[in-house]
């Protein structure tokens, strides 16, 4: 039975979720401290996350960033107040791998996390040939990525997204393929995702991130990962 940790400090969301994902045979650990998630995660093998980004003390962000930090690679789906656009941006660049606005249903968040699913088994299926574009090395099933023969950081959304790439790459992807492909939905409206993130794996695999040689822009259509060297 998948387990997942849901963070909110707003007793009817978290009787909601509960009742939801127990529906769905998902087994539920709930709190609404932000130390006390941080602990749990450390101490615990989740496979998801949900988490307010509006917590009392510890919130949400810095909760993402002492995950991240101290390595827990677990999804993290965060949830955010409609104008919290900022706090959106901010929880992604440190690492959480999709959000979800309040007011929200039920029925989306589990369709959120049964599209990561099946992401995780297709990549299962399909993970064994390591890819290699110019000097990146990808391994799926290692869960492993390496530039010019250094180990990259990535987090576990990155690794989907570069993997994506090396498994298209000399294609033009535009963002709404990226996040059907990577994201496993359709909201035109979410590409902001695709561009934050696209922005992290720059610099974590260019030499100059602002002059990129293997993740371009391609003005008009989306992105493209090529080798410089070919």
């Amino acid at each position: 039975m998948k387990k997942i940790l849901v963070v909110d400090d707003e007793p009817a969301i978290v009787t909601l979720l509960k009742y939801n994902l127990e529906a769905e045979h998902y087994s539920v650990t709930a709190t609404g401290d932000g130390q006390d998630a941080v602990a749990l995660a450390l101490n615990n093998d989740f496979d998801f996350i949900i988490l307010d980004l509006m917590l009392p003390g510890m919130d949400g962000i810095d909760v993402t960033k002492e995950l991240r930090k101290a390595d827990v690679t677990t999804p993290i789906m965060i949830l955010t107040a409609k104008d919290s656009e900022a706090d959106k941006i901010i929880g992604l660049e440190l690492g959480a791998d999709d959000y979800v606005t309040k007011p929200f249903s039920p029925r989306e968040i589990i369709a959120r996390i049964k599209a990561i699913e099946r992401r995780v088994g297709n990549t299962k299926d399909e993970g064994a040939k390591v890819l290699k574009v110019g000097e990146l090395t990808i391994e799926p099933l290692n869960h492993r990525a390496t530039m010019r023969g250094e180990r990259l950081h990535l987090t576990p959304k990155e690794f989907e997204l570069l993997q994506y790439f090396a498994t298209h790459h000399g294609k033009v992807l535009s963002r709404d393929v990226l996040l059907n492909g990577v994201w496993g939905y359709d909201y035109p409206g979410e590409t902001r995702m695709v561009d934050i993130q696209v922005s992290h794996l720059r610099e974590k695999i260019e030499r100059d991130p602002k002059h990129a040689e293997y993740l371009q822009t391609v003005r008009g259509f989306g992105y493209q990962l090529e080798d410089p060297n070919a």
